[in-house]
């Protein structure tokens, strides 16, 4: 069966049936629940379904996707597939997933930015890119966007951010991962996004690789709608160059909205101890902050931090901190 063009034939002289009459919107929930080459498949359940899966809304194209057409599929052009299927999508498309193979070529990366550009005119609101070579990192288009309606955005193995978030005004989520090596993520990119609400760095190349504490709280506090952070610590370390005040500052640091923050790889250092400490006494309707600390804190270390964080101050009357 070829995918898109052969989709199974129904009989002209099935009954009907229930399934057949369903209004679209649910017929567009079922479908979207489904994976792709499921959602696909439907067409063969009566002549009413042959061209359903086109009000697909939301398309995933995993592992599992690339799975089945090489077992399914002749052609070889999975990018072209692609292509076509989302051609064929009647509406707006709100969700799209795409696992870059580990073999690519310029074709993959071309097919790319083709789709990005079809899908900033399509109303997206949530994008997942994920290469999965991890010597080969994914340049992005400097059209990447317009999207004017994207609000979740993750991105794994890319390049430079550059003007993207400029061009996401809606942005609320913000998920990067694995940027090394020639990709970095430079912080004055990030507080253009200024409706972020959640934002995760995990394994990335933050501008010269050590970055200080305050350059964090300032980036918190240039975020006005933030209110989940997570920080993976494992590339870089927090510098104690240049060790904070105390009291607290009250003029020169804003109230945060944050609710919950999570850091990876935490070393024990005093610095890292002064972030936590603002971001403490900064918070006033802060939940919970999430501690993992770094593989080389010894038992000793450990307990002095855990010391340390209990006698902190803490703005929120409710905020835990959870230190394993």
């Amino acid at each position: 069966m070829e995918l898109i063009q052969g989709i199974y034939k129904a009989s002209e002289f099935a009954p009907q049936d229930f399934i057949s009459n369903m209004p679209d919107n649910v017929v567009t929930n079922i479908l979207d629940r489904l994976p792709v080459q499921l959602a696909l498949r439907t067409s063969i359940l009566s002549r009413n379904w042959r061209f359903k899966w086109t009000m697909l809304t939301q398309l995933v194209f995993d592992d599992n996707f690339f799975e089945y057409l090489t077992k399914t599929s002749a052609e070889n052009n999975h990018g072209g597939i692609i292509s076509r299927l989302l051609l064929n999508v009647k509406g707006g498309i709100e969700k799209f997933v795409f696992f870059m193979p580990k073999v690519i070529d310029n074709n993959d990366v071309e097919n790319i930015n083709h789709w990005i550009l079809f899908l900033s005119r399509k109303r997206i609101k949530d994008i997942t890119l994920t290469n999965t070579n991890v010597f080969f990192p994914l340049k992005l288009p400097t059209y990447f966007f317009s999207c004017l309606e994207l609000k979740h955005l993750k991105l794994t193995r890319c390049c430079e951010l550059g003007e993207i978030l400029t061009r996401c005004p809606s942005l609320e989520i913000l998920d990067m991962r694995f940027f090394f090596y020639a990709c970095k993520v430079k912080l004055v990119d990030i507080v253009k996004a200024k409706n972020l609400k959640m934002l995760s760095l995990s394994v990335c190349n933050i501008d010269a690789v050590a970055i200080s504490s305050s350059t964090i709280f300032e980036l918190v506090g240039f975020l006005p709608k933030l209110q989940d952070l997570d920080l993976d610590f494992l590339d870089y370390t927090v510098k104690d160059a240049h060790p904070w005040p105390n009291p607290i500052p009250e003029v020169e640091y804003k109230t945060t909205g944050l609710r919950s923050v999570v850091f990876t790889y935490f070393a024990g250092s005093e610095n890292e101890v002064c972030l936590i400490k603002y971001i403490l006494a900064c918070s006033p309707i802060l939940e919970k902050i999430v501690i993992h600390p770094h593989w080389s804190l010894a038992s000793d270390g450990r307990l002095m931090f855990t010391r340390k964080l209990l006698k902190l101050r803490r703005a929120s009357t409710v905020a835990e901190i959870d230190f394993d």
